[in-house]
């Protein structure tokens, strides 16, 4: 059975910093892609930011310049870095993850509060 484990989020000040991450397992797959999506009450969940198996990166343009996403491929973990963090970019954090057999998973979501 595919398990999503999310860690990091939680409240931070305008400016600040936070990281989090997400690792997968019980999967006979690997991995093709590993994603960050958001979803802030009232609104559609976004892609924030996605990382292919042969490192393709994307990052949504409201996080450019702020938001790094990484992926250690040996541990199937997936990490989103996020500076220079605003209130707008409080939501629930969710993992995603695309294996080579067509599948996606979800995680359970992390919230990410930004407020002073």
């Amino acid at each position: 059975q595919v398990q999503l484990v999310e860690s990091g989020g939680g409240l931070v000040q305008p400016g600040g910093s936070l990281r989090v991450s997400c690792a997968a397992s019980g999967s006979k797959f690997s991995i093709y892609a590993m994603g960050w999506y958001r979803q802030a009450p009232g609104k559609a969940r976004e892609l924030v930011a996605r990382i292919t198996n042969d490192s393709k990166i994307f990052h949504t343009d409201s996080v450019k310049g702020r938001f790094t996403i990484s992926r250690d491929n040996a541990r199937n973990t997936v990490h989103l870095q996020m500076n220079s963090l605003k209130p707008e970019d409080s939501a629930v954090y969710y993992c995603n993850v695309l294996f080579s057999d067509g599948n996606g998973y979800w995680g359970t979501g992390t919230q990410v509060t930004v407020s002073s």
